[in-house]
């Protein structure tokens, strides 16, 4: 399918915004203990991603979201920085929120929650995974430790959460958790105003990631108390809308980190080429030369799963399968190009003088967030398993 010449123009202008405007803010001091960018920061960038018509770009003004095609076209741009996403708030967790609470939230909640975040005016967390050490849920939702109860005209949560992106400075929260006493699954999703007495952080740590501002916090939900009106679609759903939230949202990672190594791969074809050694440039030695041209092949491999899995969600089909399958093939294909990169720039490409050591280590998380490469591989030989079976009867 070829994309309209709007939606072309518009990912050039993301493009344009990043690479003049968005770049040049890497080297900036704007950022927290572990080297994250700050709100301040955020919001400076996203004031100027505003005034350049970028800001918020994969969902139109009246409120619809571009198609999966459309919006991999966007984001790619996006990620050509780390702070690309950021700035034009195409960043997680608040792009998959967004894109939840346009498919299942009320007109009531749409207007509380959803337009600041569209507007870019805060972030938000999406409170989901728990401890390990509580057996709690990870990348099995099923093991959901945090409970909640109806009381009146309001339902109480309480429980623990560990690596909520961004929960620290955020201005939305979506709380899940299991109602124990109700049928079928029982897990409920609520809208929460952030900060809450009732939500406390108990500890931000230090990840191999730095670019997501509020870091991946653990915090305790004490009797917090919530308006029934405040759930997020209907009692006992949760993991449901889980499903509708997490399959774009893993490919919208693999679309945004695309365009970082796109932009790593530019950065070590530049010192390739500009490298002397041994008598000739570093690209003229087939040890180089072959290690970006392996990249190279792998970006375009990324670039069509990526277009693939984004046609099957256009559809209006889950894409639970094949969301899986792009995860994997596109962060582990990333991995190796980061990696590459890295080894191509020598000494150069392990310190902070170019962005390249950072995307590095964001890839490298990658390949964690919004489940593990091993748990997508378990859950697709339990789909063979299955269809095995069904073809034997």
């Amino acid at each position: 399918m070829t994309l309209s010449p709007e939606i072309l123009a518009l990912a050039d202008r993301v493009e344009a915004f990043v690479r003049e405007t968005i770049i040049p803010y890497e080297t900036d001091a704007r950022r927290d203990h572990h080297g994250a960018p700050t709100d301040e920061l955020v919001m400076a960038m996203r004031g100027l991603a505003r005034e350049a018509g970028v800001l918020t770009p994969h969902i139109r003004p009246d409120g619809s979201h571009l198609t999966q095609r459309e919006t991999a076209a966007v984001l790619i741009r996006s990620g050509l920085s780390p702070l690309g996403p950021l700035a034009c708030n195409t960043m997680a967790p608040d792009e998959g929120n967004m894109y939840l609470l346009g498919k299942v939230g009320s007109r009531e909640l749409k207007d509380r929650f959803l337009e600041p975040l569209l507007r870019g005016e805060g972030r938000s967390a999406f409170f989901m995974t728990e401890p390990a050490e509580d057996d709690g849920a990870g990348s099995d939702p099923s093991m959901m430790k945090t409970l909640c109860r109806p009381d009146g005209n309001h339902w109480v949560v309480n429980g623990r959460k560990t690596f909520i992106t961004g929960a620290q400075g955020a201005k939305v929260g979506i709380v899940m958790a299991k109602a124990p006493d109700m049928e079928g699954s029982g897990a409920c999703m609520f809208l929460v105003d952030l900060p809450d007495p009732a939500i406390r952080i108990e500890h931000v740590p230090n990840t191999i990631d730095n670019s997501m501002p509020g870091g991946h916090a653990t915090i305790v939900i004490d009797n917090l108390r919530i308006p029934a009106d405040q759930m997020l679609g209907q009692a006992g759903e949760g993991f449901k809308y889980a499903q509708i939230r997490l399959a774009p949202a893993r490919l919208s990672h693999c679309m945004r980190w695309l365009g970082c190594c796109i932009r790593a791969q530019e950065i070590a074809t530049d010192y390739a080429n500009r490298r002397n050694a041994f008598g000739k440039t570093l690209i003229d030695h087939e040890g180089v030369g072959f290690m970006l041209a392996e990249n190279m092949i792998e970006l375009k491999q990324a670039e069509l799963m990526i277009d693939w899995c984004a046609d099957v969600l256009d559809t209006g089909a889950p894409g639970t399968v094949e969301s899986s399958i792009a995860k994997v093939a596109v962060s582990e294909a990333l991995m190796r190009i980061a990696d590459r990169c890295v080894q191509v720039m020598g000494g150069t490409g392990v310190t902070d003088r170019t962005v390249v050591e950072q995307i590095f280590r964001e890839v490298r998380a990658f390949r964690i967030y919004d489940g593990p490469t091993e748990v997508h591989k378990w859950s697709l030989a339990k789909k063979i398993k299955r269809d095995w079976k069904a073809a034997q009867t």
